[in-house]
């Protein structure tokens, strides 16, 4: 009776009613990439605010109920012992951790704010503060399935000249390694949807949100693109993937994030590293047996 007690306290731990939730984050880029993570005002910062992830490998990371924020992939980086250092994308203040500090744009942005409770999650990928990497995000329901959302396509090979940020030395050296929004690139209330263009009436979609939205339908283009691209769901896990249209497994999960003829294979499980509590978890269980 005792190893059974022992192994239902842990799963009501780790799964109990707050629907606790987890970011499975994947590397599907044929590069090292170095995610960031952004927590809104008023939630706390996930247990690592970035890191390096190699390609093909992938990372849980727990969150708590109610947390609010974004997750982004920064390229091009840098850093030395002390986690000081740069990225030519997405940088956060120079450092590996971000520590509070978002994404300098371009960066393509997953933000989404969890349900506290039974309450629905809300979730979507923006490309508003521009575009450095294709970026998927799908949800594993807890009440069944929910709507995967993200811009798969890559925009840096379409980008307008006015706009493409190019790379120095190193990686990606004289490529188009992010495309800037027309609010960074020119600076005008018409684009920035500021000023007299600060409501959904006046700000409407622009000639470069439109390209953007074309390629990426399910996206948020510009600020108040709420319509066809903000995703509700309660979920015990977002998986969320990198360059989804490269190194694709051969599995049958598979999702389509909107853009036609593109289909998404999930990494294979394998490769995920688990958080420390779930180690202890099936450590202690394999004892018990």
């Amino acid at each position: 009776m005792f190893p059974s007690v022992l192994i239902l306290i842990f799963l009501a731990l780790l799964f109990g009613s707050s629907h606790s939730c987890t970011f499975t984050i994947s590397n599907n880029c044929p590069y090292t990439i170095w995610p960031g993570t952004l927590a809104g005002s008023g939630t706390p910062q996930l247990p690592t605010t970035g890191f390096q992830l190699d390609s093909g490998q992938s990372v849980r990371i727990p969150t708590v109920p109610g947390w609010s924020g974004r997750i982004w992939g920064r390229t091009g980086c840098s850093f030395d012992a002390l986690g000081v250092g740069s990225c030519q994308t997405g940088d956060c203040g120079g450092r590996l951790e971000c520590d509070g500090n978002g994404a300098a744009p371009p960066a393509s942005l997953f933000e989404i704010t969890l349900g506290a409770g039974n309450d629905q999650d809300f979730y979507d990928v923006s490309i508003v503060d521009g575009y450095n990497l294709p970026l998927v995000a799908a949800p594993r329901g807890v009440y069944g399935s929910c709507n995967a959302t993200g811009c798969a396509s890559d925009i840096n090979m379409g980008c307008p000249k006015e706009l493409q940020v190019v790379g120095g030395d190193g990686e990606g050296g004289g490529q188009v390694v992010a495309c800037k929004s027309a609010c960074e690139a020119f600076g005008l209330d018409q684009y920035c949807c500021s000023g007299e263009f600060a409501n959904p009436t006046t700000c409407r979609p622009s000639f470069y949100s439109s390209i953007f939205k074309r390629a990426c339908p399910r996206a948020y283009s510009y600020a108040f693109d709420d319509g066809t691209s903000t995703f509700t769901c309660k979920a015990y896990d977002y998986v969320i993937i990198f360059c989804p249209n490269s190194l694709r497994a051969n599995r049958s999960d598979s999702f389509d994030d909107g853009t036609e003829g593109k289909v998404v294979q999930i990494v294979s499980s394998s490769n995920i590293l688990l958080p420390l509590p779930m180690l202890i978890f099936l450590l202690a269980v394999n004892m018990l047996f």
